[in-house]
């Protein structure tokens, strides 16, 4: 950055570190790390020994304070720090300073989750606190993968007994039956992202037992009629794929002591063409019903590669251009002779 961005900028932030030894994972390899805020926030970062002093507009250079000072405290609890915890400290930062959701954690048996957005915090604490949270946004802002974190949390330290995943089988019309194989092997290409976190969150020893004695199940959507399901995490993913009747159906199979999450994505539905969504459908009649919170997401708070971001904002303006060309209208046309 060049010194005219240090004219009238004021006196710089100083920070003074402890330990050095750390310095060169909070900095990154090459100093990306710092480029990566500089970046992002438009101030210039210099070091110098054990000291880092920030230049660039208050409100800019409070926020690289923040997320830098929550980075090393990050690596002096004994964690990593990645370009994606960089980006995470960043979004936390503008949210209210360092010392922010990332506080909250969620520890399970392979590893302690920590929200990488405001957001990502409300969500988190939803699912602690409600019996029923409903998680709405695009896909990369982690709706999936915390409640999966929550429900493996829970199981380990016994606050329920089992976890539940469901997800419609939309591209099999919820007709399994002619599919090879028992009913998990029917059903687990449409459950493998669930798969995918619950082995980052245990063993891979730990996910295959307790799928072998049920602490783990897995319940296509079509066949959890007439079930009461009692101490146990339900997790439905992609729920925007469901009817109205199925959304009904799964919402009152909650029992005594469980707690459940329902994720989907409302521009992603895969349902055949003038179908309604049971998604939306819920939105609108449990709204405001005690005992339940709607957490919702935006591409602020995708947490995958960055690509990702500018994908989903690109094929949201993409939408949004739609609904604001107005339609051409059809003239009539008289058949009649003159």
């Amino acid at each position: 950055m060049s010194t005219r961005t240090r004219e009238g900028a004021g006196d710089p932030i100083r920070l003074q570190f402890e330990d050095n030894r750390l310095l060169a994972r909070l900095y990154g390899e090459h100093d990306q790390h710092l480029a990566r805020i500089e970046q992002q926030l438009g101030v210039e970062l210099s070091q110098r020994g054990n000291q880092l002093a920030i230049y660039g507009p208050a409100a800019e250079a409070a926020n690289a304070r923040d997320a830098i000072t929550a980075l090393y405290r990050r690596l002096k609890k004994g964690k990593e720090v990645d370009m994606q915890e960089v980006d995470a400290a960043l979004r936390l930062a503008a949210h209210g300073g360092e010392g922010s959701p990332a506080e909250i954690e969620v520890v399970t048996r392979r590893r302690v989750i920590t929200p990488r957005s405001p957001t990502q915090g409300d969500y988190i604490k939803a699912l602690l606190e409600y019996e029923l949270v409903f998680g709405l946004g695009p896909a990369g802002t982690g709706k999936t993968y915390l409640a999966v974190a929550i429900a493996a949390a829970m199981l380990t330290s016994g606050r329920v007994d089992r976890i539940i995943l469901s997800r419609p089988a939309v591209e099999a019309g919820e007709r399994l039956g002619f599919l090879p194989g028992d009913v998990r092997e029917k059903v687990d290409p449409y459950l493998r992202p669930l798969y995918d976190a619950l082995y980052d969150m245990l063993p891979a020893e730990q996910v295959m037992k307790r799928l072998g004695n049920g602490e783990i199940e897995i319940a296509p959507l079509a066949f959890m009629r007439g079930r009461t399901l009692s101490n146990a995490f339900i997790i439905l993913d992609e729920a925007q794929n469901t009817t109205p009747v199925q959304m009904k159906m799964f919402l009152t199979r909650l029992g005594e002591n469980s707690r459940m999450a329902v994720t989907g994505d409302l521009t992603q539905i895969d349902l055949p063409l003038g179908a309604r969504s049971g998604l939306t459908d819920a939105i609108e009649v449990v709204q405001g019903v005690p005992g339940i919170t709607f957490i919702r997401f935006t591409d602020k708070d995708v947490v995958r590669h960055g690509l990702v971001t500018r994908v989903v904002r690109a094929y949201d303006a993409k939408d949004r251009r739609l609904l604001e060309t107005p339609r051409p209208t059809r003239k009539r046309g008289g058949s009649g002779a003159s």
